[in-house]
């Protein structure tokens, strides 16, 4: 059977690749991109967001989440749920409607699309007669109310979609039973808002937009009043008592309408403008709750003086003498309110204000004093500042977990206390089993912690660097702080903010260690900070150092921003991460990569001029290296002077193109005609394009010129204790890439412990190795005398990983963009390598070293690398051989942004930016998998509330369909077990029930 076998096939390796590799997309971390619509169900007690990309998204208690995405990708306008039902419909611009359900499959539950319907007018009516503006799921559970733009209403029935075209609520209709004298045609055009009376589902109030309301009979297909209103209509909102309702309007003003029980012509109550006598922006939405001590909560959105406050997003909440106007970062898409749902209770109650804004979810508690915003457990809001870049630790211990959470409580005493209100379903996923931590850095110069253990990303603490700096906005001023006589009293909230006070403040690397606490960032003005854990709030000095990486060359001179000035004398830091030394590299470039060993108290820096080594036990320069090539001219420009390096790069590109057009003609042969050649050209072109598909050739890499720009651009920094001068005895080191294809070696001199304070860290360059092809340096890894990667600094010491075997012949891994080359150690002669772009035709963007644990064992794992390329291709790659494992399509490649942003976990996870505000999460392990499993059970329905949400017409119509007596049995159907459903005794029970029941 041998020889049957494929080279290289081995039958027991394809098995273990299945045990240990999976790819899988799990589940969206953050805030949806350009949200659209939002529904709430009281009965499950979830939240649905719908996007503009036609994502729709369910939330409820932490970890209960549900994604569906329509086909058609259109705008999701409206969320509607089905009264008492695991359901909902939304509607979509293209004026199509969805029916969704929450279904149990393998023991949680699922959404699923069940239904699509697009509402259709007679031929040749015009797109208007049909398209929906108001939707009504009636309480019966039956039919769908369809307000149009022409005006009619249609009676859809549920869930087959069908229209029941007897039920139309024609404007001819309406029009019958308003005096003609009080409204015209004009009147009933257009169908602002449908709602149903709370104590009579056989009636429903009908908003026009010119300001006609109609209280509709269903039971008698007749008006049995109508309100007239002066302005153009907005929105309405029934009391809890159906008693009266209030209407909104474009000018600011709502009105209180009474509702008797004759037929009296009603006069308005009350119209009330709060924030008048000026013209003020349209009400949109309006909420009026009754309390137990008789004052309502009146709260709208909308309704600002145009002139002064016409910008200001706002919601405002009234409640006897308090009143406060919420003013949003951000446009608000909608929001609800959570009150008591039992039909028997008399007052509303409100508990809490729900706000979807364009860019963050915001939940105020109404029942607390001075109304708090809730801190959210899930949808944070990751771009509040725009990301930069981002950082993953695995497997953080207890006690350095325990207190950043700490730290971070310390930060949130403003916060409500009140339990998250919105907790439908039943999260039934495993505990995570370990603590990790993603952290963001961000433009404005903060750095966010983030709980990653599981389905929802937590804030956990946020750590701000401004206060090492002087900027134009000192960060003790309150842009709250409003006098007591303020008007209108707006109050900031939310944490979006996109406006960063100075882009140098910007973060560009993180990097923590987990063991010792310590914390080291970097940013864009060439910053880098080193900072240790402190449970108390401290006020120090921060001591700074320079590194001048040009080393007075001459004839360079930076052309980009200053560097950013720093605050003499002691700085008041809060509790947490607080820095203690700045090392400011000159030129103050971007800071392109950063390195900390926290056992040697040793950091590494690289800029696009070189790179240093700063001790910061001693908080001392150890050694400056400049990597410049003396054509290197662009890396002196900064990165807000990119104009000239824009059209150099397109010249370069064009050069480029131009000599392999003549060196292509040139082996071709020269001769023949202009028609010739081209023909000749076109012909070679279809042969390699032939060839390329059918052949999997090695593609020519053609070696970079040393005069590229940005050669001497630093992009990986790497410790290692490993054999560099000889083979006897190993020695710390530090290893530098460079955009060039150089890696620079670096021997080093720790002081043991008791003389580490007495005796400097010497630095003496060892080994200097240029790769051929020149192609970026991306990854640098030494491998031990077992294969293993070097443990992490002080994971030793901790017994968390195995002493590095220091008896074999180490081997040094160098990770270019084009290829993976392993060297051996001390000599650095190759040993190995695997041309990836010659063969995929692709480069590396991200490396990293996973471990994969095998699912049906404990007892094997291996370490390999995950490889992310341009195509947007995740490719696992063996140690130390270098064989392809398995290729797995993640992100598009066209998706630049996603690709730059990946950030890989220590266990076969990773992250990578969808949007500005959402992470995608994925894992390649079978064994490490964090998705969402939950279940959401159907609430049992009271008797009296089932008489209450069923008007007579409906139940006779229901008894009377066989369609609906089979949905029954298939609802009831769900809860059962397959084997009970295939009994037919069973089946005979449930039908008499049934029919029993009716």
């Amino acid at each position: 059977m041998r020889r049957f076998l494929r080279p290289g096939h081995d039958p027991v390796r394809e098995r273990l690749k299945r045990d240990l590799f999976q790819f899988n997309k799990t589940v969206e971390h953050g805030f949806p991109h350009q949200p659209s619509a939002l529904g709430y169900s009281p009965f499950l007690r979830l939240m649905a967001i719908g996007t503009r990309s036609g994502a729709i998204k369910l939330y409820g208690a932490p970890g209960v989440e549900f994604m569906g995405l329509h086909e058609e990708n259109n705008t999701v306008m409206q969320i509607h749920f089905i009264p008492d039902q695991c359901q909902l419909v939304t509607l979509l611009d293209d004026n199509s409607l969805h029916l969704w359900s929450l279904r149990q499959h393998g023991g949680a539950s699922e959404l699923r699309e069940e239904h699509r319907f697009t509402l259709k007018g007679p031929p040749g009516s015009p797109p208007s007669a049909t398209q929906v503006t108001a939707l009504l799921p009636h309480s019966s559970r039956e039919v769908l109310y369809l307000g149009t733009e022409s005006g009619s209403i249609f009676v859809v029935e549920l869930p087959s979609f069908r229209v029941l075209e007897d039920r139309t609520i024609s404007p001819e209709a309406v029009l019958q039973r308003v005096p003609e004298d009080n409204c015209s045609r004009r009147s009933c055009e257009l169908v602002e808002v449908l709602q149903e009376h709370p104590k009579n589902p056989d009636q429903i109030l009908i908003g026009y937009s010119r300001g006609l309301i109609v209280l509709w009979d269903l039971q008698n297909n007749k008006a049995t009043h109508h309100f007239l209103g002066s302005q153009q209509l907005e929105n309405l909102y029934w009391q809890r008592d159906g008693s009266k309702f209030i209407s909104c309007h474009y000018d600011g003003s709502y009105t209180q309408w009474p509702v008797s029980s004759d037929n009296r012509q009603p006069e308005p109550l009350e119209n009330t403008v709060p924030y008048g006598p000026f013209p003020c922006k349209a009400i949109s939405k309006i909420y009026w709750q009754t309390t137990k001590n008789g004052l309502p909560y009146i709260i709208f959105q909308g309704g600002m003086p145009r002139a002064s406050y016409g910008d200001r997003h706002s919601i405002s909440v009234i409640h006897g003498s308090q009143q406060t106007a919420f003013d949003f970062t951000s446009r608000v898409i909608d929001f609800f309110i959570i009150f008591s749902s039992d039909p028997a209770a008399e007052f509303d109650d409100p508990s809490a204000l729900v706000v979807l804004a364009e860019e963050e979810l915001v939940v105020i508690d109404l029942r607390s004093a001075g109304w708090p915003a809730v801190h959210p457990p899930y949808l944070a809001s990751l771009h509040c500042s725009a990301i930069t870049c981002s950082h993953h630790v695995s497997n953080i211990p207890l006690k350095l977990w325990e207190r950043i959470i700490s730290a971070g409580s310390k930060q949130n005493i403003h916060y409500s206390t009140m339990p998250w209100p919105i907790d439908g379903g039943t999260n039934i996923a495993p505990d995570p089993p370990q603590r990790d931590l993603l952290l963001t850095g961000h433009e404005d110069g903060t750095v966010r912690f983030w709980d990653a253990s599981g389905v929802c990303l937590h804030l956990l603490y946020k750590l701000s660097t401004v206060r090492v700096f002087l900027t134009d906005a000192d960060p003790n001023d309150n842009m709250n702080t409003l006098g007591e006589d303020e008007w209108p009293p707006l109050r900031k909230v939310g944490t979006f903010d996109p406006y960063s006070d100075d882009p140098r403040l910007g973060i560009q690397k993180i990097y923590l260690c987990k063991y010792s606490g310590y914390l080291a960032v970097a940013g864009t003005a060439g910053q880098v900070l080193v900072m240790e854990l402190n449970d108390e709030d401290a006020e120090h000095v921060v001591d700074h150092a320079e590194a001048d990486l040009l080393q007075d060359q001459e004839g360079y001179r930076w052309k980009g921003h200053e560097k950013l000035k720093t605050r003499d004398g002691p700085v008041r830091f809060e509790a947490g991460f607080q820095p203690f030394v700045l090392v400011q590299c000159q030129p103050p470039a971007v800071v392109t990569s950063l390195a900390l060993h926290s056992e040697w108290k040793l950091v590494a820096f690289g800029t696009s001029h070189g790179f240093g080594l700063f001790d910061h036990q001693q908080k001392r320069l150890v050694f400056v290296k400049c990597t410049l090539h003396p054509s290197d001219q662009l890396a002196l420009e900064g990165p807000l002077s990119r104009v000239k390096s824009l059209k150099k790069s397109l010249r370069q590109s064009f050069r480029r193109i131009r000599r392999s057009r003549v060196s292509s003609r040139k082996r071709r042969g020269g001769a023949g005609n202009a028609s010739e050649v081209q023909e000749a050209n076109a012909k070679f072109d279809q042969d390699a394009l032939q060839e390329m598909e059918l052949a999997p050739v090695q593609r020519k890499i053609e070696a970079r010129s040393a005069e590229d720009s940005f050669t001497g651009f630093v992009r990986t920094l790497y410790f290692a204790d490993t054999f560099l001068r000889d083979s006897s005895r190993h020695c710390p080191s530090l290893w530098a890439g460079t955009n060039g294809g150089t890696v620079y070696a670096f021997c080093l001199r720790v002081p043991p412990a008791e003389r580490r304070m007495d005796e400097p860290v010497r630095a003496e360059q060892a080994k200097e190795i240029q790769l051929m092809h020149r192609a970026p340096v991306v990854g640098i890894l030494v491998l031990d005398g077992r294969s293993t990667p070097l443990p992490e600094p002080l994971e030793v010491a901790h017994d968390l990983s195995k002493s590095p075997d220091m008896q074999g012949s180490h081997q040094l891994l160098v990770v270019s963009e084009e290829q993976f080359k392993v060297f051996t150690l001390p000599k650095v002669s190759s040993k190995l390598k695997l041309k990836l772009t010659a063969l995929e035709g692709c480069r590396v963007r991200k490396v990293t070293v996973a471990n994969f644990g095998s699912c049906k064992t404990d007892d094997y794992s291996e370490n390999d690398l995950a490889v992310l390329t341009n195509l947007g291709d995740i490719q696992i790659i063996s140690l130390p051989f270098l064989k392809l494992q398995i290729r797995f399509p993640c992100i598009r490649k066209e998706d630049v942004s996603g690709i730059a942003s990946c950030v890989f976990t220590k266990y076969g996870q990773g992250f990578y930016l969808i949007s500005p505000s959402e992470f995608e999460r994925f894992s390649l392990s079978t064994k490490w998998l964090v998705e969402p499993r939950c279940i959401v059970d159907m609430p049992e329905v009271t008797s009296n509330n089932h008489v209450h949400n069923k008007s007579g017409t409906e139940n006779a119509a229901r008894k009377s369909s066989p369609d609906d007596c089979g949905e029954d049995e298939r609802k009831s159907g769900r809860l059962m077990e397959h084997a009970l459903l295939n009994d037919e005794k069973v089946l005979k029970e449930i039908q008499s029930t049934l029919e029993g029941g009716r």
